[in-house]
C-alpha cells in the first residue's frame, strides 16, 4: 500500500484568506478540507480591493481559518507530509501574511516548506477533479492575468499568447462598476446578460486579427465607458451586460483558435487536451463556447469544479502535493514575488504600443 501524503495549503494573494488540506492514497487525490473566506463586504463600499484593508484581513483572519481546515480534515496537525504557501504574483502586503504563516507552521512542525507560483495553482487545478496529465494548452482567465500557455509538465511552462492590457477578469469588473453592479460585480455581468439584448450594443474587439493569440481589453472597457450616458434603465444596463458577454465570448473563440493553431505547430506529436482556468472560467458563457469550439477541433476540453475556479488553497496544497513527491522544496528564507511569472523567459507586455 502506498503512503499516504497529506498537504496544507495556504493562499492569501488577493482578497480570499484560504487554507486547504489534500491527501492522495495510492494515486487519488482527495480534498479534505478547502475553506474560503472572502472580503466582499470589506471592499464593497470602495468598488475594489484595498490592499491595506485586505492584509489587515487576512491577520485577522488566517489562523481561524487554518484551524476551521484542520478541523473539518478530521487529521492531527501532525500528520501533515508538507506546508504549502503562495508566494506570488499578487498584492505583496497580502502574500506575506499567508507566506509567513505558512513558514511558521512548516518550521514549528520541522516539516518541508513549498513556495507557491498562484497561477500555477491554477494551472494544475482540474487535476483536483479530472485525469490531467502533461501535456496540454492552458487558457488562464482571472482577476489578474490572462494568457495562453504551453504546458509541458510541472514547472515547465512556455506562453503563448498574453494580454497587452487589462486581464479578463479585470475588465469584467471594470465594466460592472461602470454599469453600476455591486462589487464584486464581474460574476454578476453573466446574470445580467441574460436578461439583455446582446446585439443592442456593437462594442469594439481590440487586436481581433492580429497578434497571434495575445488579448486586449481596455479599449472594450473605454467604449463601455462612452456608452454609459446611455444606460437611463434597468434594461439599458442587462443590454450593455449581455453586449459585453457575447463581445468577450466572440473575442475568446477567435483567440482560442489561433492558440490552437500555434500549440499544434509547435507540440504536432501532443495530445490535444484544452485546460480552462481561473476566476472567469466558472462563466458558463465562455465554459459552453469553449467546449463547443474544443469539440469541433478535436481538442478535450477541461474546467475544474466550479468551487475550485475562483481562488482556494486546494489548488496551492495540490502543487505542494507535486512538489513534495519530486522532493522539490524552499528554504524558508523564499521572498514574496508579487510578479512571478509562469513563463520566466516571456517578454512583459503592456500597453497600446506595444509590438503585436
Amino acid at each position: 500500500m502506498n503512503k499516504k501524503i497529506t498537504i496544507l495549503g495556504i493562499e492569501s494573494s488577493c482578497d480570499e484568506t484560504a487554507a486547504s488540506i489534500i491527501q492522495e492514497k495510492n494515486g487519488e487525490i482527495k480534498i479534505l478540507s478547502n475553506i474560503v473566506s472572502s472580503q466582499f463586504d470589506i471592499h464593497k463600499e470602495f468598488g475594489g480591493v484595498v490592499p491595506e484593508l485586505a492584509a489587515r484581513a487576512h491577520v485577522e483572519k488566517i489562523d481561524l481559518i487554518t484551524e476551521k481546515a484542520i478541523s473539518e480534515s478530521k487529521i492531527c496537525l501532525d500528520e501533515i507530509d508538507a506546508v504549502a504557501a503562495t508566494a506570488g504574483p499578487g498584492l505583496i502586503v497580502c502574500l506575506t501574511v499567508g507566506l509567513n504563516f505558512g513558514k511558521t507552521i512548516a518550521a514549528s512542525l520541522d516539516k518541508p516548506f513549498v513556495a507557491v507560483n498562484h497561477l500555477e495553482g491554477h494551472a494544475l487545478s482540474p487535476k483536483l477533479n479530472t485525469n490531467l496529465e502533461f501535456p496540454y494548452l492552458l487558457l488562464l482567465i482571472s482577476g489578474g492575468h490572462s494568457q495562453y500557455l504551453s504546458v509541458k509538465g510541472l514547472g515547465n511552462y512556455k506562453r503563448l499568447g498574453t494580454t497587452i492590457d487589462d486581464a479578463l477578469g479585470e475588465a469584467f469588473d471594470k465594466t460592472a462598476k461602470i454599469i453600476g453592479i455591486e462589487f464584486p460585480g464581474g460574476p454578476k455581468i453573466e446574470e445580467f446578460a441574460k436578461k439583455g439584448d446582446k446585439d443592442r450594443f456593437n462594442l469594439p474587439k481590440p487586436i481581433l486579427n492580429r497578434g497571434g493569440c495575445n488579448l486586449s481589453f481596455a479599449g472594450l472597457k473605454t467604449a463601455i465607458l462612452r456608452i454609459r450616458s446611455e444606460i437611463k434603465n434597468e434594461q439599458d444596463k442587462f443590454d450593455l451586460a449581455a453586449s459585453f458577454q457575447r463581445t468577450i465570448e466572440e473575442i475568446l473563440i477567435q483567440k482560442t483558435k489561433k492558440a490552437f493553431e500555434i500549440y499544434l505547430d509547435e507540440n504536432r506529436s501532443e495530445k490535444k487536451i484544452f485546460v480552462v482556468a481561473g476566476g472567469v472560467a466558472a462563466n458558463k458563457g465562455i465554459k459552453d463556447k469553449l467546449i463547443k469550439l474544443s469539440n469541433e477541433n478535436k481538442f478535450k476540453c477541461l474546467f475544474p469544479d466550479l468551487s475550485l475556479c475562483s481562488d482556494n488553497a486546494a489548488m496551492i496544497a495540490l502543487v505542494g502535493l507535486e512538489k513534495f513527491k519530486k522532493k522539490l522544496f524552499n528554504e524558508l528564507n523564499f521572498k514574496v514575488n508579487p510578479r512571478w511569472q509562469l513563463d520566466d523567459k516571456a517578454k512583459f507586455l503592456k500597453g497600446a504600443g506595444v509590438k503585436i
